[in-house]
């Protein structure tokens, strides 16, 4: 996930609250703390990684960060959540979609594409598919950026429920993510909603979605209506 931390603001964490923090906290994880208070991000990231890769970190001793009245370290909790594939880290990140920092929940749609990527069960997909869809609409589009790729990656599952979102919804960014996603998907399912979008005159956009997902899928747009 060390993709989408580059380029994000530090926001160095006030010295009292990771204090107030550091008393709960496992040892292994004062170092990352104290990068995050100096605000050093590549620091912290290798700290991450390689705590990852040592199998130290765990949904249970990220706990306090996760609990932390800052963002910056619950924000780095869910960073790890996302490379740790346990049912435990999947309900934090669903439970991390609604931070009230959005940059917390853009790292949790990234962290659920993660595992999505790496496999979910079939329940897990439908509790995903049903915690990102709001994030398509009245959200900045980096966040609904985020959510169609996790939604994307989840692929057949949440096919039904883009349909219903070009069908229903009345959110023209909703529409044109859903239409998005379906293009990347590919599921044979969406190829008539991509045929309704190009003949009904949709917005440019969608329509350029519509074709794009058509053509992936080799279906041509050499056809005629019956007299």
């Amino acid at each position: 996930m060390e993709g989408h931390r580059q380029g994000r603001p530090a926001h160095p964490a006030p010295q009292s609250s990771v204090k107030n923090t550091l008393g709960d906290l496992p040892e292994e994880l004062r170092p990352l703390v104290d990068a995050v208070h100096q605000g050093e991000e590549a620091h912290a990231e290798e700290i991450v990684t390689d705590l990852l890769s040592g199998g130290a970190l765990s949904p249970e001793n990220l706990r306090p960060l996760l609990d932390s009245p800052h963002p910056d370290l619950r924000w780095w909790a869910v960073r790890a959540l996302g490379d740790i594939y346990h049912p435990a880290a999947f309900d934090a990140l669903l439970r991390a979609l609604n931070d009230p920092s959005e940059d917390v929940q853009q790292c949790a749609a990234l962290g659920l594409r993660h595992h999505a990527l790496h496999g979910l069960q079939d329940e897990q997909a439908q509790q995903a598919i049903h915690a990102l869809l709001p994030l398509l609409s009245k959200t900045t589009p980096l966040l609904a950026s985020l959510a169609r790729q996790a939604l994307s990656t989840i692929g057949a599952p949440a096919v039904q429920a883009l349909l219903d979102i070009l069908q229903h919804s009345k959110d023209p960014a909703a529409r044109l993510a859903a239409m998005r996603a379906l293009a990347e998907i590919g599921d044979q399912r969406a190829i008539p909603a991509m045929f309704e979008a190009i003949t009904e005159g949709d917005s440019a956009l969608i329509e350029y979605w519509a074709e794009t997902g058509l053509e992936n899928m080799g279906v041509g747009m050499s056809f005629f209506w019956p007299d």
